[in-house]
């Protein structure tokens, strides 16, 4: 985000590039660690990805360093969008899916039905805010084109877990499933020849 930013708008000091990523709440969206920018900064100036130009003080404000991309974060910066398009997976931990497979044995039905309903609502309205943060910052001509679809991506991936929420609700609520072997069960079974 960074080196995008520095390669586009050219020199920028990191109160820039950090209030451009707040408007844009790249941090919710896109998972960019906002805190830790001004760090960021200074590991890439060692890496010899970005340099400072100069020092900026205006008025009482602290002292602010300029800093523009070098022709070794021009590369890295390629190299970085180019694994990133490269990147096919959306898949990574998931601690859902683990807890679901692994913890639920003696859980009252009910009652995880309950954890995954509040679970469903609270991604609904993630969806929801997200959404209407896109909206806004499209009314202020603060998103492109990528921006505003990155955005709508994650309102659609949100979407689509709200969505596997009911389905799953709905096979919870199928009481045909209650006899269901649990995972242990099934293993054990397997393990004794029993298939």
């Amino acid at each position: 985000m960074a080196l995008g930013t520095l390669a586009r708008y050219g020199p920028q000091h990191g109160h820039q590039i950090r209030r451009l990523a707040e408007v844009t709440n790249v941090g919710e969206w896109g998972g960019v660690s906002v805190g830790a920018l001004y760090r960021e900064l200074r590991t890439m100036e060692r890496e010899g990805l970005v340099e400072r130009v100069r020092t900026e003080q205006v008025g009482r404000r602290p002292a602010r360093t300029v800093y523009q991309i070098t022709a070794d974060g021009r590369l890295e910066l390629m190299a970085l969008r180019d694994q990133a398009i490269r990147l096919a997976e959306f898949f990574g931990p998931d601690p859902l899916g683990v807890a679901l497979s692994f913890a639920t044995d003696g859980m009252d039905r009910e009652e995880l039905r309950d954890a995954l309903c509040r679970r469903r609502g609270r991604l609904a309205i993630s969806a929801e805010e997200l959404a209407a943060e896109r909206e806004r910052l499209l009314a202020k001509g603060y998103l492109g084109v990528f921006q505003a679809a990155i955005m709508l991506r994650g309102v659609m991936h949100i979407d689509t877990e709200v969505r596997w929420h009911d389905e799953l609700d709905a096979l919870l609520a199928d009481e045909t499933l209650a006899g269901q072997p649990s995972a242990e069960q099934a293993l054990s079974g397997h393990e004794n020849g029993l298939e």
